[in-house]
């Protein structure tokens, strides 16, 4: 997983929780990186949940609400950092373009991500069904990112997990328009 989300995960925290809960995350988690990362270096995506699953403990938050919110957090992020991506008319455009547009540009910045898969399908102007593959298990990351662009793109919608498979591995999402 590339740094950059390990670095945006520390931000995040410090704003809601403080630098001492950060520090806190550090110094109790057991991280193969010590904590140290650079935005364009690579490193384990089970870091992460580590330190989610710390956080949630320390916080006595869900993991699945922390990982929402940290998309959606990202999300603004990757905004700022890849304005070219943002150029759609809306919310269901956008999120097509992800595995026909967006990830393979990535790819090309950075031959080494592992990025997860979306199957899109618009069944009518107010629904779209995404179907997410990843052996990383972050749906609610999805879910928090996709929250994200619908404010982005000003649609209020409502996001929910439909199905899941292999503990996490398959999971498809409804996005209804509201």
């Amino acid at each position: 997983m590339k740094g950059i989300v390990f670095t945006e995960f520390f931000e995040l925290v410090e704003q809601k929780f403080g630098l001492a809960v950060v520090q806190q995350i550090i110094d109790e988690c057991k991280l193969e990186s010590e904590g140290i990362y650079t935005s364009v270096g690579t490193y384990s995506h089970k870091e992460m949940f580590v330190m989610v699953n710390k956080l949630s403990q320390l916080k006595r938050l869900p993991v699945s609400k922390l990982l929402q919110v940290f998309g959606e957090y990202f999300f603004n992020t990757l905004k700022a950092k890849y304005p070219a991506f943002m150029d759609k008319p809306n919310l269901f455009s956008f999120l097509y373009s992800i595995d026909q547009y967006i990830h393979p540009q990535v790819l090309k910045l950075y031959p080494d991500a592992e990025l997860p898969k979306f199957d899109a399908k618009v069944n009518s102007d107010n629904e779209m069904i995404l179907n997410y593959y990843s052996s990383r298990k972050m749906s609610d990351l999805a879910i928090g990112l996709i929250n994200g662009a619908a404010k982005h793109f000003s649609e209020d919608v409502d996001v929910v997990k439909v199905s899941e498979e292999k503990s996490g591995e398959i999971v498809t999402i409804k996005v209804n328009k509201i």
